[in-house]
């Protein structure tokens, strides 16, 4: 079964209420916020009344909230070779 993945991109702030309407009825309040919805016809007239505020994209399976964190996770920017232990020993 295929998911629309919607992300909150830019904010409702100062539209009308019938546009925060719908981004509440998608389940989205913050912005970058991702929420998974199954596709059909209705949530797809809901995603063009909003189309300008939010990222669309297709996906197989929904993730869950860990799984989502653990994809915006950074890699840590290094990695360890050889342990401490052994860089330090002296060669003879």
């Amino acid at each position: 079964m295929a998911f629309f993945k919607i992300t909150l991109i830019r904010s409702a702030i100062g539209l009308p209420k019938k546009t925060t309407g719908v981004l509440q009825a998608l389940g989205l309040r913050k912005r970058m916020a991702t929420v998974f919805h199954p596709v059909s016809p209705q949530v797809a007239g809901q995603i063009m009344a909003v189309k300008e505020l939010v990222a669309v994209s297709e996906v197989e399976k929904a993730l869950s909230k860990a799984e989502l964190k653990a994809t915006r996770k950074p890699d840590p920017g290094y990695y360890i070779e050889t342990p401490a232990s052994e860089a330090f020993e002296p060669h003879i």
